[in-house]
Protein backbone atom coordinates (compact mmCIF):
# COMPACT_ATOMS: atom_id res chain seq x y z
CA UNK A 1 0.00 0.00 0.00
CA UNK A 2 2.74 2.59 0.86
CA UNK A 3 4.40 1.85 -1.83
CA UNK A 4 1.74 1.98 -4.48
CA UNK A 5 1.13 5.91 -2.32
CA UNK A 6 4.96 6.48 -3.19
CA UNK A 7 3.82 5.34 -6.73
CA UNK A 8 0.81 7.79 -6.46
CA UNK A 9 3.02 10.05 -5.86
CA UNK A 10 5.63 10.00 -8.27
CA UNK A 11 2.67 10.44 -10.71
CA UNK A 12 1.88 13.21 -9.36
CA UNK A 13 5.26 14.94 -9.81
CA UNK A 14 5.45 13.96 -13.33
CA UNK A 15 2.15 15.20 -14.13
CA UNK A 16 3.15 18.94 -12.68
CA UNK A 17 6.12 19.03 -14.40
CA UNK A 18 4.46 18.88 -17.34
CA UNK A 19 2.03 21.73 -16.65
CA UNK A 20 2.73 25.25 -17.89
CA UNK A 21 1.63 27.46 -14.69
CA UNK A 22 3.45 30.77 -16.34
CA UNK A 23 0.91 33.65 -15.93
CA UNK A 24 1.99 36.59 -18.04
CA UNK A 25 -0.35 39.60 -18.09
CA UNK A 26 0.71 40.00 -21.58
CA UNK A 27 -0.23 37.26 -22.84
CA UNK A 28 -3.83 37.61 -24.49
CA UNK A 29 -2.25 40.67 -26.52
CA UNK A 30 0.86 38.25 -28.10
CA UNK A 31 -1.40 35.41 -29.27
CA UNK A 32 -3.77 37.99 -30.62
CA UNK A 33 -1.09 39.52 -31.95
CA UNK A 34 0.65 36.04 -33.86
CA UNK A 35 -2.97 35.15 -34.44
CA UNK A 36 -4.09 38.46 -36.67
CA UNK A 37 -0.25 38.08 -38.27
CA UNK A 38 -1.05 34.93 -39.45
CA UNK A 39 -4.26 36.14 -41.17
CA UNK A 40 -2.58 39.50 -42.75
CA UNK A 41 0.24 37.42 -44.47
CA UNK A 42 -1.95 34.87 -45.65
CA UNK A 43 -4.44 37.56 -47.19
CA UNK A 44 -1.39 39.60 -48.59
CA UNK A 45 1.14 36.59 -49.50
CA UNK A 46 3.35 38.25 -52.27
CA UNK A 47 6.43 39.37 -49.97
CA UNK A 48 7.37 41.90 -52.52
CA UNK A 49 3.88 43.60 -52.57
CA UNK A 50 3.67 47.19 -52.14
CA UNK A 51 0.12 46.86 -50.63
CA UNK A 52 1.95 43.66 -48.34
CA UNK A 53 4.14 46.11 -46.77
CA UNK A 54 1.35 49.15 -46.29
CA UNK A 55 -0.73 46.78 -44.61
CA UNK A 56 1.62 45.44 -42.42
CA UNK A 57 3.25 48.65 -41.50
CA UNK A 58 -0.15 49.79 -40.24
CA UNK A 59 -0.34 46.46 -38.81
CA UNK A 60 2.64 46.84 -36.71
CA UNK A 61 1.42 50.65 -35.79
CA UNK A 62 -1.81 49.09 -34.28
CA UNK A 63 0.10 46.85 -32.17
CA UNK A 64 2.22 49.13 -30.65
CA UNK A 65 -0.81 51.96 -29.78
CA UNK A 66 -2.27 48.53 -27.93
CA UNK A 67 1.37 47.93 -26.01
CA UNK A 68 1.25 51.81 -25.58
CA UNK A 69 -1.64 51.12 -23.22
CA UNK A 70 -0.14 48.21 -20.99
CA UNK A 71 0.47 49.82 -17.76
CA UNK A 72 4.24 48.62 -17.35
CA UNK A 73 4.59 49.80 -13.68
CA UNK A 74 1.93 47.03 -12.84
CA UNK A 75 3.62 43.71 -14.66
CA UNK A 76 4.54 41.30 -13.12
CA UNK A 77 8.81 40.09 -13.70
CA UNK A 78 6.96 37.92 -16.36
CA UNK A 79 4.35 40.17 -18.08
CA UNK A 80 7.64 43.15 -18.25
CA UNK A 81 9.92 40.42 -20.14
CA UNK A 82 6.76 39.89 -22.63
CA UNK A 83 6.27 43.51 -22.78
CA UNK A 84 10.29 44.43 -23.83
CA UNK A 85 10.34 41.33 -26.22
CA UNK A 86 7.16 42.41 -27.86
CA UNK A 87 8.33 46.16 -28.23
CA UNK A 88 12.02 44.82 -29.37
CA UNK A 89 9.80 42.89 -32.32
CA UNK A 90 7.31 45.47 -33.63
CA UNK A 91 10.71 47.97 -33.86
CA UNK A 92 12.88 45.04 -35.74
CA UNK A 93 9.61 44.11 -38.32
CA UNK A 94 9.04 48.33 -38.88
CA UNK A 95 12.99 48.74 -39.61
CA UNK A 96 12.76 45.20 -41.55
CA UNK A 97 9.91 46.80 -43.79
CA UNK A 98 11.91 50.01 -44.83
CA UNK A 99 15.61 47.45 -45.72
CA UNK A 100 13.32 44.91 -47.44
CA UNK A 101 11.32 48.53 -49.26
CA UNK A 102 15.20 49.55 -50.24
CA UNK A 103 16.32 46.02 -51.33
CA UNK A 104 13.70 45.53 -53.76
CA UNK A 105 14.29 49.33 -55.22
CA UNK A 106 17.69 48.11 -55.81
CA UNK A 107 16.37 45.59 -58.45
CA UNK A 108 13.27 47.39 -59.91
CA UNK A 109 14.57 48.16 -62.75
CA UNK A 110 15.56 44.37 -64.14
CA UNK A 111 12.03 43.61 -63.38
CA UNK A 112 9.73 47.00 -64.07
CA UNK A 113 6.81 44.52 -65.02
CA UNK A 114 6.57 42.73 -61.64
CA UNK A 115 3.79 45.32 -60.49
CA UNK A 116 1.80 43.82 -63.26
CA UNK A 117 1.61 40.35 -61.93
CA UNK A 118 1.42 41.73 -58.53
CA UNK A 119 -1.34 44.06 -59.22
CA UNK A 120 -3.45 41.10 -61.16
CA UNK A 121 -3.37 38.96 -58.53
CA UNK A 122 -4.20 40.95 -55.70
CA UNK A 123 -6.95 42.01 -57.61
CA UNK A 124 -8.14 38.67 -58.07
CA UNK A 125 -7.89 38.10 -54.11
CA UNK A 126 -10.17 41.34 -54.03
CA UNK A 127 -12.95 39.62 -55.68
CA UNK A 128 -13.18 42.23 -58.48
CA UNK A 129 -14.73 41.22 -61.48
CA UNK A 130 -12.16 40.36 -64.37
CA UNK A 131 -12.33 42.20 -67.98
CA UNK A 132 -10.69 39.50 -69.94
CA UNK A 133 -9.04 41.66 -73.00
CA UNK A 134 -8.14 43.96 -70.47
CA UNK A 135 -6.05 41.60 -68.49
CA UNK A 136 -4.71 39.99 -71.99
CA UNK A 137 -3.83 43.64 -73.03
CA UNK A 138 -1.78 43.84 -69.25
CA UNK A 139 0.14 40.64 -70.24
CA UNK A 140 0.94 41.70 -73.51
CA UNK A 141 2.10 44.51 -72.16
CA UNK A 142 4.29 42.91 -69.32
CA UNK A 143 6.16 40.99 -72.15
CA UNK A 144 7.27 44.46 -74.12
CA UNK A 145 8.46 45.84 -70.35
CA UNK A 146 10.65 42.19 -69.95
CA UNK A 147 11.76 42.50 -73.30
CA UNK A 148 13.14 45.89 -72.98
CA UNK A 149 14.34 45.00 -69.14
CA UNK A 150 16.66 42.51 -70.82
CA UNK A 151 17.95 44.13 -73.29
CA UNK A 152 19.13 47.26 -70.41
CA UNK A 153 20.69 44.65 -68.17
CA UNK A 154 22.40 42.84 -71.32
CA UNK A 155 23.84 46.36 -71.63
CA UNK A 156 24.24 47.59 -67.95
CA UNK A 157 25.74 43.86 -66.77
CA UNK A 158 24.48 44.58 -62.89
CA UNK A 159 26.23 43.28 -60.34
CA UNK A 160 25.76 39.31 -59.98
CA UNK A 161 24.08 39.43 -56.41
CA UNK A 162 21.51 41.84 -57.28
CA UNK A 163 21.09 39.68 -60.44
CA UNK A 164 20.31 36.97 -58.34
CA UNK A 165 17.91 38.55 -56.01
CA UNK A 166 15.94 40.04 -59.06
CA UNK A 167 15.49 36.34 -60.53
CA UNK A 168 14.76 34.62 -57.12
CA UNK A 169 11.73 36.99 -57.22
CA UNK A 170 11.15 36.96 -60.47
CA UNK A 171 10.89 33.12 -60.31
CA UNK A 172 8.14 33.51 -57.02
CA UNK A 173 6.22 35.55 -59.13
CA UNK A 174 5.88 33.25 -61.77
CA UNK A 175 4.44 31.04 -59.66
CA UNK A 176 2.00 33.42 -58.88
CA UNK A 177 1.07 34.58 -62.42
CA UNK A 178 0.79 30.94 -62.95
CA UNK A 179 -1.37 30.38 -60.02
CA UNK A 180 -3.84 33.86 -61.13
CA UNK A 181 -4.32 32.11 -64.85
CA UNK A 182 -5.14 28.52 -63.46
CA UNK A 183 -7.71 30.43 -61.66
CA UNK A 184 -9.64 31.52 -64.41
CA UNK A 185 -8.81 28.90 -67.25
CA UNK A 186 -11.05 26.90 -68.05
CA UNK A 187 -14.07 27.99 -65.51
CA UNK A 188 -14.34 31.49 -67.41
CA UNK A 189 -14.46 31.12 -71.18
CA UNK A 190 -13.94 34.73 -72.11
CA UNK A 191 -10.73 34.55 -70.49
CA UNK A 192 -9.91 30.98 -71.98
CA UNK A 193 -10.36 32.68 -75.27
CA UNK A 194 -8.29 36.06 -74.87
CA UNK A 195 -5.85 34.74 -72.54
CA UNK A 196 -4.31 31.48 -74.69
CA UNK A 197 -1.55 33.46 -76.43
CA UNK A 198 -0.42 36.04 -74.34
CA UNK A 199 0.05 34.10 -70.89
CA UNK A 200 1.66 31.14 -72.79
CA UNK A 201 4.43 34.27 -74.27
CA UNK A 202 4.87 35.60 -71.15
CA UNK A 203 5.23 32.37 -69.61
CA UNK A 204 8.14 31.44 -71.67
CA UNK A 205 9.72 34.54 -71.80
CA UNK A 206 9.58 34.99 -67.99
CA UNK A 207 11.09 31.40 -67.45
CA UNK A 208 14.02 32.56 -70.08
CA UNK A 209 14.43 35.93 -68.20
CA UNK A 210 14.96 34.02 -64.69
CA UNK A 211 17.67 31.50 -66.63
CA UNK A 212 19.52 35.13 -68.37
CA UNK A 213 19.81 36.53 -64.66
CA UNK A 214 21.04 33.56 -62.91
CA UNK A 215 22.94 32.39 -65.12
CA UNK A 216 24.21 34.39 -67.58
CA UNK A 217 24.20 37.52 -65.09
CA UNK A 218 24.57 35.87 -61.72
CA UNK A 219 27.36 32.90 -62.59
CA UNK A 220 24.82 30.27 -61.20
CA UNK A 221 25.15 27.82 -64.01
CA UNK A 222 24.29 25.00 -62.07
CA UNK A 223 22.40 23.48 -58.89
CA UNK A 224 25.98 23.08 -57.29
CA UNK A 225 26.81 26.88 -58.03
CA UNK A 226 27.97 28.59 -54.96
CA UNK A 227 25.82 31.81 -54.84
CA UNK A 228 24.14 34.20 -52.24
CA UNK A 229 22.51 37.38 -51.86
CA UNK A 230 24.67 39.44 -49.15
CA UNK A 231 22.22 41.21 -46.74
CA UNK A 232 24.60 44.37 -46.09
CA UNK A 233 26.00 45.76 -42.74
CA UNK A 234 22.24 47.86 -41.96
CA UNK A 235 20.63 44.45 -41.97
CA UNK A 236 22.84 42.56 -40.58
CA UNK A 237 22.61 45.47 -37.23
CA UNK A 238 18.61 45.28 -37.09
CA UNK A 239 19.25 41.67 -36.74
CA UNK A 240 21.36 41.26 -34.14
CA UNK A 241 19.74 44.68 -32.32
CA UNK A 242 16.44 41.92 -32.59
CA UNK A 243 18.61 39.55 -31.03
CA UNK A 244 19.88 41.26 -28.22
CA UNK A 245 23.14 40.73 -29.35
CA UNK A 246 25.10 44.14 -28.27
CA UNK A 247 27.75 43.68 -30.82
CA UNK A 248 29.19 44.74 -34.31
CA UNK A 249 29.38 42.09 -36.80
CA UNK A 250 33.03 43.59 -36.91
CA UNK A 251 33.72 42.23 -32.86
CA UNK A 252 32.09 38.84 -33.42
CA UNK A 253 33.91 37.84 -36.65
CA UNK A 254 36.89 38.95 -33.72
CA UNK A 255 35.38 36.69 -30.96
CA UNK A 256 34.91 34.04 -33.62
CA UNK A 257 38.49 33.85 -34.57
CA UNK A 258 39.94 33.66 -31.26
CA UNK A 259 37.49 30.73 -30.27
CA UNK A 260 38.77 29.30 -33.38
CA UNK A 261 42.47 29.69 -32.59
CA UNK A 262 41.28 28.55 -28.90
CA UNK A 263 39.75 25.44 -31.12
CA UNK A 264 42.86 24.79 -32.98
CA UNK A 265 45.30 24.59 -29.54
CA UNK A 266 42.93 21.75 -28.36
CA UNK A 267 43.32 20.00 -31.44
CA UNK A 268 47.35 20.30 -31.11
CA UNK A 269 47.06 18.48 -27.49
CA UNK A 270 44.89 15.93 -28.89
CA UNK A 271 46.77 15.34 -32.23
CA UNK A 272 49.89 15.04 -30.23
CA UNK A 273 48.11 12.78 -27.93
CA UNK A 274 47.50 10.40 -30.70
CA UNK A 275 51.13 10.79 -31.83
CA UNK A 276 50.41 12.83 -34.95
CA UNK A 277 52.36 16.11 -33.25
CA UNK A 278 51.35 19.37 -33.59
CA UNK A 279 49.71 17.89 -37.16
CA UNK A 280 46.68 17.81 -35.84
CA UNK A 281 44.69 17.74 -39.77
CA UNK A 282 46.74 14.40 -40.05
CA UNK A 283 45.05 13.33 -36.51
CA UNK A 284 41.78 14.82 -38.15
CA UNK A 285 42.10 12.40 -40.98
CA UNK A 286 42.29 9.23 -39.05
CA UNK A 287 39.12 10.33 -36.92
CA UNK A 288 37.70 10.15 -40.42
CA UNK A 289 38.75 7.31 -41.18
CA UNK A 290 37.18 5.70 -38.46
CA UNK A 291 33.62 5.26 -39.96
CA UNK A 292 30.77 2.34 -39.87
CA UNK A 293 30.07 0.46 -43.08
CA UNK A 294 26.96 1.39 -45.16
CA UNK A 295 23.82 0.33 -43.29
CA UNK A 296 25.21 0.47 -39.73
CA UNK A 297 24.75 4.22 -39.45
CA UNK A 298 21.10 3.81 -37.96
CA UNK A 299 22.55 1.42 -35.63
CA UNK A 300 24.84 3.65 -34.55
CA UNK A 301 23.12 6.19 -34.05
CA UNK A 302 20.63 4.99 -31.58
CA UNK A 303 23.36 3.61 -29.09
CA UNK A 304 24.78 7.36 -29.38
CA UNK A 305 21.41 8.49 -28.33
CA UNK A 306 21.06 6.29 -26.25
CA UNK A 307 24.67 7.58 -24.60
CA UNK A 308 23.99 11.25 -24.09
CA UNK A 309 19.69 10.27 -22.71
CA UNK A 310 21.67 8.08 -19.71
CA UNK A 311 24.26 10.62 -19.38
CA UNK A 312 22.47 13.75 -18.70
CA UNK A 313 19.88 11.88 -16.66
CA UNK A 314 22.52 10.17 -14.65
CA UNK A 315 24.21 13.22 -13.80
CA UNK A 316 20.74 15.04 -12.99
CA UNK A 317 21.47 18.12 -15.75
CA UNK A 318 18.18 18.25 -16.91
CA UNK A 319 14.59 16.44 -16.81
CA UNK A 320 14.11 14.40 -19.47
CA UNK A 321 9.96 13.83 -19.46
CA UNK A 322 9.36 9.49 -20.44
CA UNK A 323 7.56 10.56 -23.24
CA UNK A 324 10.15 12.75 -24.90
CA UNK A 325 12.44 9.52 -25.13
CA UNK A 326 9.87 7.79 -27.05
CA UNK A 327 8.31 9.88 -29.62
CA UNK A 328 11.17 10.34 -31.81
CA UNK A 329 12.56 7.97 -34.54
CA UNK A 330 14.85 8.02 -37.85
CA UNK A 331 15.10 8.87 -41.41
CA UNK A 332 17.29 8.53 -44.20
CA UNK A 333 18.33 11.75 -45.89
CA UNK A 334 17.79 11.32 -49.67
CA UNK A 335 21.37 12.38 -51.74
CA UNK A 336 19.78 15.23 -52.92
CA UNK A 337 19.19 17.26 -49.66
CA UNK A 338 22.88 15.85 -49.03
CA UNK A 339 23.81 18.52 -51.43
CA UNK A 340 22.98 20.92 -49.01
CA UNK A 341 23.06 18.91 -46.02
CA UNK A 342 26.01 16.85 -45.66
CA UNK A 343 25.22 16.02 -41.49
CA UNK A 344 22.41 15.68 -39.31
CA UNK A 345 19.32 17.17 -39.21
CA UNK A 346 17.28 17.04 -36.37
CA UNK A 347 14.01 18.23 -33.71
CA UNK A 348 11.24 15.82 -33.86
CA UNK A 349 12.76 13.40 -36.06
CA UNK A 350 16.73 12.37 -36.41
CA UNK A 351 17.79 12.84 -40.28
CA UNK A 352 20.11 10.79 -40.61
CA UNK A 353 23.36 11.77 -43.51
CA UNK A 354 24.92 8.42 -45.10
CA UNK A 355 25.57 7.24 -48.42
CA UNK A 356 23.54 5.68 -51.12
CA UNK A 357 23.79 3.80 -53.91
CA UNK A 358 23.50 6.66 -56.37
CA UNK A 359 26.04 8.82 -54.84
CA UNK A 360 29.69 8.75 -57.13
CA UNK A 361 32.49 6.97 -55.05
CA UNK A 362 34.20 10.62 -54.59
CA UNK A 363 30.82 11.17 -52.70
CA UNK A 364 30.38 8.15 -50.99
CA UNK A 365 33.54 8.53 -49.08
CA UNK A 366 33.04 12.07 -48.29
CA UNK A 367 29.78 11.52 -46.64
CA UNK A 368 31.09 7.99 -44.82
CA UNK A 369 34.35 10.17 -43.53
CA UNK A 370 32.14 13.17 -42.67
CA UNK A 371 29.89 11.17 -40.48
CA UNK A 372 31.94 9.25 -38.57
CA UNK A 373 31.54 7.93 -34.87
CA UNK A 374 33.37 10.85 -33.63
CA UNK A 375 32.07 13.21 -35.52
CA UNK A 376 28.31 11.97 -35.35
CA UNK A 377 28.73 11.51 -30.93
CA UNK A 378 28.05 15.42 -30.96
CA UNK A 379 25.82 16.14 -33.60
CA UNK A 380 23.51 12.91 -32.18
CA UNK A 381 22.66 14.67 -28.87
CA UNK A 382 22.57 18.43 -30.32
CA UNK A 383 20.04 17.22 -32.59
CA UNK A 384 17.87 14.99 -30.50
CA UNK A 385 18.49 15.15 -26.10
CA UNK A 386 19.31 17.43 -24.66
CA UNK A 387 19.16 18.90 -27.94
CA UNK A 388 16.64 20.11 -30.47
CA UNK A 389 14.38 17.19 -29.59
CA UNK A 390 14.20 18.24 -26.50
CA UNK A 391 13.89 21.89 -26.95
CA UNK A 392 10.79 21.02 -29.04
CA UNK A 393 9.21 18.71 -26.63
CA UNK A 394 9.38 21.76 -24.09
CA UNK A 395 8.67 24.77 -26.16
CA UNK A 396 5.39 22.81 -27.14
CA UNK A 397 4.54 22.91 -23.64
CA UNK A 398 6.02 26.08 -22.10
CA UNK A 399 4.76 29.40 -22.91
CA UNK A 400 3.77 28.45 -26.12
CA UNK A 401 2.55 31.82 -26.67
CA UNK A 402 6.09 33.15 -27.05
CA UNK A 403 5.99 31.46 -30.58
CA UNK A 404 6.42 34.98 -32.52
CA UNK A 405 10.11 35.40 -30.72
CA UNK A 406 11.54 32.44 -31.70
CA UNK A 407 15.02 32.55 -32.22
CA UNK A 408 18.10 30.40 -33.19
CA UNK A 409 20.30 31.92 -30.39
CA UNK A 410 18.03 29.50 -28.33
CA UNK A 411 17.38 26.49 -30.19
CA UNK A 412 20.22 26.65 -31.86
CA UNK A 413 22.59 28.31 -29.22
CA UNK A 414 21.31 25.83 -26.50
CA UNK A 415 21.89 23.06 -28.53
CA UNK A 416 25.58 23.63 -28.89
CA UNK A 417 26.02 25.03 -25.29
CA UNK A 418 24.98 21.60 -24.62
CA UNK A 419 27.97 20.30 -26.55
CA UNK A 420 30.37 22.80 -24.93
CA UNK A 421 28.93 21.77 -21.19
CA UNK A 422 29.52 17.94 -21.74
CA UNK A 423 33.21 18.88 -23.33
CA UNK A 424 33.72 20.68 -19.69
CA UNK A 425 31.77 17.19 -18.00
CA UNK A 426 34.47 15.27 -19.11
CA UNK A 427 31.93 14.00 -22.00
CA UNK A 428 35.09 12.85 -24.49
CA UNK A 429 37.25 10.34 -22.92
CA UNK A 430 39.61 9.71 -26.07
CA UNK A 431 41.38 12.21 -28.23
CA UNK A 432 39.42 10.99 -31.31
CA UNK A 433 36.50 11.71 -29.29
CA UNK A 434 37.41 15.20 -28.31
CA UNK A 435 38.44 15.83 -31.64
CA UNK A 436 34.94 15.05 -32.99
CA UNK A 437 33.77 17.79 -30.82
CA UNK A 438 36.30 20.30 -31.61
CA UNK A 439 35.58 19.72 -34.75
CA UNK A 440 32.05 21.25 -34.65
CA UNK A 441 33.47 23.62 -31.74
CA UNK A 442 35.47 25.12 -34.97
CA UNK A 443 32.77 24.91 -37.61
CA UNK A 444 30.94 27.21 -35.31
CA UNK A 445 33.14 29.21 -34.81
CA UNK A 446 34.34 29.46 -38.68
CA UNK A 447 30.50 29.81 -39.40
CA UNK A 448 30.25 33.19 -38.06
CA UNK A 449 33.77 34.08 -39.84
CA UNK A 450 32.49 33.25 -43.11
CA UNK A 451 28.58 34.49 -43.01
CA UNK A 452 29.04 37.60 -41.89
CA UNK A 453 31.76 38.31 -44.03
CA UNK A 454 29.62 36.92 -47.03
CA UNK A 455 26.85 39.25 -45.80
CA UNK A 456 29.15 42.14 -45.70
CA UNK A 457 30.51 41.81 -48.87
CA UNK A 458 34.11 40.73 -47.26
CA UNK A 459 34.22 36.95 -48.50
CA UNK A 460 32.57 35.36 -51.46
CA UNK A 461 31.02 32.04 -51.64
CA UNK A 462 34.25 30.23 -52.87
CA UNK A 463 36.34 31.88 -50.39
CA UNK A 464 34.16 30.55 -47.90
CA UNK A 465 34.10 27.55 -48.81
CA UNK A 466 38.40 27.47 -48.97
CA UNK A 467 38.36 28.85 -45.26
CA UNK A 468 35.73 25.98 -43.67
CA UNK A 469 38.47 23.43 -45.76
CA UNK A 470 41.66 25.04 -44.73
CA UNK A 471 40.62 26.15 -41.07
CA UNK A 472 38.50 23.68 -39.99
CA UNK A 473 39.89 20.67 -42.21
CA UNK A 474 36.21 20.24 -43.77
CA UNK A 475 35.44 17.58 -46.87
CA UNK A 476 35.25 19.81 -49.94
CA UNK A 477 32.03 18.99 -51.58
CA UNK A 478 30.73 18.92 -47.81
CA UNK A 479 32.09 22.35 -47.22
CA UNK A 480 30.25 23.15 -50.36
CA UNK A 481 27.45 22.03 -49.23
CA UNK A 482 27.36 23.79 -45.75
CA UNK A 483 27.98 27.32 -47.81
CA UNK A 484 25.29 26.49 -50.31
CA UNK A 485 22.90 25.39 -47.44
CA UNK A 486 23.78 29.00 -45.52
CA UNK A 487 23.05 31.55 -48.31
CA UNK A 488 20.65 29.75 -50.42
CA UNK A 489 18.14 31.88 -48.58
CA UNK A 490 16.43 29.28 -46.28
CA UNK A 491 18.23 30.70 -43.46
CA UNK A 492 18.49 34.19 -42.14
CA UNK A 493 21.27 36.10 -42.12
CA UNK A 494 22.70 35.81 -38.80
CA UNK A 495 21.37 32.23 -38.43
CA UNK A 496 24.82 30.66 -38.70
CA UNK A 497 26.24 33.21 -36.05
CA UNK A 498 23.67 31.94 -33.48
CA UNK A 499 25.30 28.39 -32.52
CA UNK A 500 28.15 29.34 -31.38
CA UNK A 501 27.26 33.43 -29.82
CA UNK A 502 23.63 31.67 -28.24
CA UNK A 503 25.91 28.79 -26.83
CA UNK A 504 28.43 31.56 -25.27
CA UNK A 505 25.43 33.22 -23.88
CA UNK A 506 24.30 30.54 -22.11
CA UNK A 507 27.98 29.31 -21.07
CA UNK A 508 28.17 32.58 -19.26
CA UNK A 509 24.70 32.56 -17.98
CA UNK A 510 25.71 29.40 -16.22
CA UNK A 511 28.56 30.38 -14.78
CA UNK A 512 26.20 33.18 -13.10
CA UNK A 513 23.45 30.80 -12.20
CA UNK A 514 24.75 27.45 -11.10
CA UNK A 515 28.79 28.49 -10.55
CA UNK A 516 27.53 30.93 -7.81
CA UNK A 517 25.19 28.31 -6.70
CA UNK A 518 22.32 29.79 -7.00
CA UNK A 519 20.78 27.13 -8.97
CA UNK A 520 21.53 23.48 -9.62
CA UNK A 521 22.22 22.54 -13.19
CA UNK A 522 18.70 20.67 -13.53
CA UNK A 523 17.23 23.61 -12.41
CA UNK A 524 18.64 26.02 -14.13
CA UNK A 525 18.27 24.12 -17.62
CA UNK A 526 14.78 23.15 -17.02
CA UNK A 527 14.37 26.87 -16.41
CA UNK A 528 15.75 27.57 -20.07
CA UNK A 529 13.99 24.83 -21.51
CA UNK A 530 10.34 26.19 -19.69
CA UNK A 531 11.22 30.41 -21.12
CA UNK A 532 10.50 29.03 -24.53
CA UNK A 533 13.28 30.17 -26.93
CA UNK A 534 13.26 34.03 -26.50
CA UNK A 535 16.65 36.18 -26.72
CA UNK A 536 19.15 34.57 -24.59
CA UNK A 537 19.13 38.28 -22.30
CA UNK A 538 15.67 37.83 -21.68
CA UNK A 539 16.09 34.63 -20.18
CA UNK A 540 18.78 36.27 -18.01
CA UNK A 541 16.21 38.68 -17.00
CA UNK A 542 13.53 36.58 -15.76
CA UNK A 543 15.83 33.98 -13.50
CA UNK A 544 18.23 37.45 -12.19
CA UNK A 545 14.73 39.54 -11.98
CA UNK A 546 16.51 42.23 -13.37
CA UNK A 547 15.01 45.56 -13.20
CA UNK A 548 13.16 46.59 -16.56
CA UNK A 549 12.43 49.64 -18.69
CA UNK A 550 9.74 50.09 -20.98
CA UNK A 551 12.37 50.82 -23.67
CA UNK A 552 14.99 48.55 -22.54
CA UNK A 553 17.71 48.13 -24.47
CA UNK A 554 20.67 45.55 -24.75
CA UNK A 555 23.73 45.59 -22.84
CA UNK A 556 24.94 42.18 -21.64
CA UNK A 557 28.42 42.08 -22.71
CA UNK A 558 28.70 38.48 -22.70
CA UNK A 559 31.66 37.35 -24.12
Amino acid sequence: MKAAFVLFLGCLSLAAQALDSSGSEMRPLLQRYATDLQSIERTYAIPSSETRRTRLARFYLEQQAELDKTDFSKLSQEGRVDYVLFHNLLDHERRQLVIDRSRDSEVASLIPFAPTIVNLEEARKRMEPLNSREAANSVAGLIQSLSAARKRAEDSKPKPTLALRAAGQLADLSETFKHWYEFYNGFDPQFTWWMADPYKRAGDAIDDYVRFLREKLGGANDKESITGDPAGRESLLNDLSYQMIPYTPEELIEIARKELAAGEQEMIRSSREMGFGDDWKRALEKVKNDYVEPGKQPELVRKLAQEAIDYVTQRDLVTVPPLSKEDWWEEMLPPERQLVAPFFLGGDLILVAYPSNTMTQEQKLMSLRGNNPHFARSIVFHELIPGHHLQGFMAERFRTYRAPFATPFWSEGNAFYWELLLWDQGFAKTPEDRIGMLFWRMHRAARIVFSLSFHLEQMTGQQCVDFLVERVGFERDNAAAEVRRSFDGSYPPIYQSAYMLGALQFYTLRKEMVDSGKMTHRAFHDALLQQNSIPVEMIRAALTNQPLTRDFKSIWRFY
